[in-house]
């Protein structure tokens, strides 16, 4: 599976964002799908994911209610729409794939090219 993702960009604080990952050389439909973040020098946090199915979405603290994350098996893609951003959100973005249910940094299956997210006060 190759992810790509794009959609990232400079914006001012409390402005909205919309990432795509777009998944080729596969289907996605059976995985879950998810987003972490990333500043030079830092680990990956983690952002968000969503089960194969899309029943079931988790976030962390740190965007919950604020970011929401969907995907379309039909087009092969996921999305992660990103509300009232802070400059604290300004980091790389990647999208991952896993095909078991561990939604963590080490159990990712596939890693996508990261799209970045400038976001001033």
């Amino acid at each position: 599976v190759q992810l790509q993702a794009s959609g990232g960009g400079s914006v001012q604080a409390g402005d909205s964002l919309k990432l795509s990952c777009a998944a080729s050389g596969r289907t996605i439909s059976s995985y879950s799908m998810g987003w972490f973040r990333q500043v030079a020098g830092t680990e990956h946090e983690f952002v968000a994911a969503i089960s194969w199915n899309g029943a079931n979405t988790y976030y962390s603290d740190s965007v919950k209610g604020r970011f929401a994350i969907s995907r379309g098996n039909a087009k092969n893609t996921v999305d992660l729409l990103l509300n009232s951003l802070k400059p604290e959100d300004s980091a790389v973005y990647r999208c991952v794939a896993w095909r078991g249910s561990a939604w963590s940094r080490n159990a990712a299956d596939y890693w996508g090219q990261g799209t970045l997210v400038t976001v001033s006060s």
